[in-house]
């Protein structure tokens, strides 16, 4: 039996998910990020704050100790230290503890470790949730598609709000509230994206026509980017479907979530 050093213990416990003490080590871990978040969400409470104030601080910065330890363990057991620290994961552990540090400097700035809530990912990794992350690959590789479409569309909407803005401003003018092109180009956006705040109204007849024509335009667009995505998610899931080959009879075509070929009845190789 090969004896491991304890760098490599370290190692199969912390990133590793295949031994029981590595499972046990991330289901901990994400136990304390979930806990920490909600710590830090209660601080942000004054009516509870300002009762519990010691004890919250204390439960604050004992995680932040727990994490700070579990990032320099990562890095010593880590057998490549500088690709960990670059990596993903690497960056958010980094960034899940400083905050807490620089809140010496700047008061506040411990509320950015809400950041640590993105650490739970490692669930899909610890539960082995493969058709999860399959799901996640395939939005962002119909995104990655679809982003000089969307591009277009939005310099497209950008323009409109420009023009609806300025003509706004010429319409109304300051008396009105639109004090200036910046500002008109704001309610621009807010009318056409159907938020509607109601901090600046048209007054005369021809500024809600064109506030009706905005209304009008802003609905007419919204399933613009909803189409675009679709038609590229849809293409992504096709070409996957083929890429699922039943070893048996070589058919292709099979959905995501399939076990046995829809031909012969093979089990498929697992969907990763």
């Amino acid at each position: 039996m090969i004896k491991l050093t304890l760098r490599q213990r370290l190692y199969q416990i912390i990133f590793g998910t295949s031994t029981r003490a590595g499972q046990l080590f991330d289901i901990g871990l994400i136990i304390a990020i979930v806990s920490s978040e909600l710590i830090l969400i209660i601080s942000s409470v004054a009516s509870i704050e300002s009762k519990f104030s010691t004890a919250l601080l204390g439960a604050e910065w004992l995680f932040t100790i727990l994490f700070t330890i579990e990032y320099i363990l990562r890095l010593y057991c880590s057998p490549r230290p500088l690709a960990y620290a670059r990596s993903f994961y690497g960056i958010i552990d980094l960034i899940a503890i400083v905050p807490a540090y620089i809140s010496f400097f700047v008061p506040g700035s411990n509320y950015l470790l809400i950041v640590r809530l993105i650490r739970v990912l490692r669930i899909f990794r610890v539960l082995k949730l493969a058709r999860f992350l399959q799901d996640s690959n395939i939005l962002l590789r119909s995104l990655r598609h679809a982003q000089r479409k969307i591009f277009v569309f939005f310099s497209s909407v950008l323009i409109l709000v420009t023009v609806f803005g300025s003509l706004m401003f010429l319409i109304e003018g300051p008396e009105n509230g639109f004090t200036s092109i910046p500002k008109s180009i704001y309610w621009a956006v807010v009318t056409i994206t159907t938020v509607g705040y109601g901090d600046i109204v048209p007054q005369t007849v021809m500024g809600k026509a064109l506030a009706s024509l905005t209304m009008l335009l802003g609905y007419s667009i919204l399933a613009v980017p909803t189409g675009i995505l679709t038609a590229e998610l849809n293409q992504e899931m096709k070409t996957h479907r083929n890429l699922r080959r039943c070893p048996n009879c070589a058919t292709s075509g099979h959905e995501v979530d399939a076990d046995y070929c829809k031909k012969c009845g093979t089990q498929l190789p697992e969907n990763i």
